[in-house]
């Protein structure tokens, strides 16, 4: 168990890499680093935007997020 989290740690920590340097790009549009901003924000946040007390949908945006982050590794 611990191994899978360390592996899903470093992949997290990866992903982070790029985002900054993709961030930090002068090449980068604007409208991307507003998306980058968002989604970082949203994944660090403790506050969700769909609570998980409205049945069903509630726990479908964080499994979608789960499932949208594994599948970019």
């Amino acid at each position: 168990m611990f191994t899978q989290l360390k592996q899903i740690a470093r992949k997290m920590k990866t992903q982070l890499v790029a985002l900054y340097f993709a961030a930090r790009d002068p090449r980068t549009p604007i409208v991307t680093k507003c998306l980058i901003a968002l989604i970082v924000g949203y994944s660090l946040s403790p506050i969700d935007l769909i609570p998980d007390v409205i049945p069903v949908l509630g726990l479908l945006d964080d499994g979608d997020d789960s499932r949208r982050r594994s599948e970019r590794t």
